[in-house]
């Protein structure tokens, strides 16, 4: 069986940080994704809405990082939930279970090569250092990801040192 999910878009209010009554963090946000194609009629771009749950350090992330207006790139399953209204009426609720969540655009201050303030949060200069998450290159193209463990530090050349052209078919 597979259910993976991607999704690319901006978020439409800031993250809802909570905890459990265990003390595990989990955020909530809802992500505006841009249709590939204009509506016949009018001519505007439609968007689908999707409700996005990150769970422990992934919520953590998305709540100190992340705010209303930014684009962001979403990894995970989709899940449903059953529950019962107030009014005592069994409801289902559609949502993604976020596994990992990468910053897609770039918010960089001019000045000091730091990240812009958040005008609702206080700002990104107290962004973990180096620029990254969990120990990821600061060369990643701004993706920050928020899931456990991080990457692997960039190979450097001597690592490869002992590797050879064997069918000559390498351009050096």
């Amino acid at each position: 069986m597979l259910n993976k999910i991607f999704l690319q878009g901006r978020l439409v209010a800031d993250p809802e940080l909570r905890h459990t009554q265990s003390g595990v963090a989990v955020a909530s946000f809802r992500l505006a994704v841009d249709r590939d194609f204009k509506d016949r009629e009018t001519g505007e771009r439609k968007a689908d809405f999707f409700n996005v749950v990150a769970w422990r350090q992934t919520g953590e992330f998305v709540s100190r990082f992340l705010a209303k207006g930014r684009l962001a790139l979403v990894e995970g399953t989709l899940q449903n939930r059953e529950y019962t209204d107030r009014d005592g009426n069994r409801r289902t609720a559609t949502e993604v279970v976020a596994s990992n969540v990468y910053f897609s655009d770039s918010r960089r201050d001019n000045d000091n090569g730091g990240y812009a303030p958040q005008p609702s949060r206080g700002g990104y200069n107290n962004a973990p250092a180096g620029g990254s998450y969990n120990n990821a290159p600061a060369s990643n193209g701004g993706g920050y990801p928020a899931s456990g463990g991080g990457y692997p530090a960039a190979p450097t050349v001597d690592q490869f040192a002992d590797l050879t052209d064997d069918d000559g078919e390498l351009p050096f």
